[in-house]
């Protein structure tokens, strides 16, 4: 596995030159075309930019659940494109917990237990039920998906995404589908993993307001990086002009 040991220990991730193209019979789109950016251990990153401007497409590059068409991806000091399959398969697994906008959990098993789901497979897990109150859930840890609020389930996704102690959270609005008072309280157990836990955490959103609490703001427009804002100061959740 190719090392470059230029690269600065406080970068999770850095692309160089990032395209990425989806053929369609004789159309050709350009979902991003030369990104090049780096992203610091620990950051809140917000990502902004309307549909279509390759945000998702850029997290699923940086993910390992996509590969660009030219440029590369570097996760710390490991270039992804030297990873075989089954290396991307154990960094998906081990260092990445991914959190949709669609909460993904079984119906048949208690929030606990899809937790625990992650923890049966993973390198070194949290407790489920440490996760479960890290977004403060302890109390309804034995209630089925159906017995809970679509915010209670967000916030049991993210715990499921924890629990294998990730060192990257990436979030696909992951409050898209909330009201504004139950998406600040998955805002704010997001928040608490990335102070409490160190997670590097890029979260998707079209609403911007969010992007006061972020530490960066990333944003996108045609495939391409048109700004980056860094706040000396970001806001809780709870202070967000939603």
């Amino acid at each position: 596995m190719a090392k470059n040991n230029g690269l600065d220990d406080n970068i999770t991730f850095r692309t160089d030159r990032l395209t990425k193209d989806y053929v369609t019979g004789e159309t050709i789109v350009q979902a991003l075309r030369g990104v090049t950016l780096e992203i610091p251990r620990g950051d809140m990153v917000v990502l902004l930019g309307p549909s279509g401007s390759g945000k998702s497409t850029f997290l699923n590059i940086i993910g390992g659940l996509d590969s660009p068409t030219s440029g590369e991806v570097y996760f710390k000091k490991d270039r992804l494109s030297d990873y075989s399959e089954q290396q991307l398969t154990l960094f998906r697994r081990h260092n990445v917990g991914f959190i949709f906008q669609a909460y993904n959990l079984v119906p048949s098993l208690t929030a606990l237990e899809n937790v625990a789901l992650v923890t049966d497979i993973a390198l070194d897990p949290i407790s489920p039920m440490a996760a479960m109150e890290a977004v403060n859930l302890g109390n309804r840890a034995r209630h089925f998906p159906s017995q809970l609020s679509g915010g209670e389930q967000q916030r049991v996704a993210i715990a499921r995404a924890i629990a294998k102690r990730p060192e990257v959270l990436l979030c696909d609005e992951p409050t898209g589908a909330l009201d504004s008072e139950t998406g600040i309280v998955v805002l704010k157990a997001l928040q608490r993993v990335n102070k409490e836990f160190g997670t590097t955490t890029i979260v998707i959103t079209h609403n911007a307001a969010i992007a006061d609490m972020a530490d960066r703001v990333i944003f996108f427009g045609d495939g391409q990086v048109t700004n980056v804002k860094v706040n000396e100061n970001p806001c809780p959740p709870e202070e967000i002009s939603w």
